[in-house]
């Protein structure tokens, strides 16, 4: 299963490369300093290019902690609107990381609604370098989108895009547990 419908939106799952997907909001798996580093949120900071950079710098130079989201431009990624979600790095998971991780994804996906997309393309938050396991963090995401779109978000179409296929399994087990 790849898609499937909750309230007025789809959730979808997509094998690829995010600084190629189209969609009004990008979400940008990034850490509390919001400066890139490396995986999905360096490619998207570099993919944006120096407007995203610059928007950081000149309104968020403190950065945002753990479980929150910011927005900026998408400079020059295929999008109106570029998310930067902080997720927590995986300790264990008896330090509140499912709960930091379903607030970062709520504040990404409110951030995305306030900006106006009506299309939201995402990762894995905190599945990269923050070492989030995959059937976990799949579920957590899963989860939180499905019922941010039940409640009546005003997305038509969100998006996981995997660049790993390794992680496709984990996501789709996660939606076909969705009631």
């Amino acid at each position: 299963m790849r898609e499937r419908q909750f309230g007025g939106g789809v959730l979808a799952l997509a094998e690829g490369d995010i600084t190629g997907f189209r969609a009004d909001a990008l979400v940008c798996p990034d850490n509390a300093g919001l400066v890139g580093g490396g995986g999905a949120a360096g490619a998207l900071h570099h993919a944006g290019g120096r407007e995203v950079t610059e928007e950081l710098g000149a309104r968020h130079r403190y950065g945002t902690p753990t479980g929150t989201a910011v927005a900026t431009t998408a400079g020059q990624l295929p999008a109106h609107v570029l998310v930067h979600a902080v997720g927590p790095i995986w300790g264990g998971g008896h330090h509140g990381e499912p709960e930091l991780l379903t607030a970062a994804y709520r504040a990404a996906l409110s951030c995305a609604a306030e900006a106006g997309a009506r299309t939201v393309g995402l990762v894995g938050i905190s599945m990269g370098i923050y070492g989030y396991p995959a059937e976990e963090g799949a579920a957590v995401g899963v989860a939180t989108v499905a019922e941010t779109l039940r409640a009546g978000a005003p997305f038509s179409r969100v998006t996981f895009i995997l660049r790993d296929p390794a992680l496709l399994p984990a996501f789709e087990r996660a939606l076909e547990g969705q009631a």
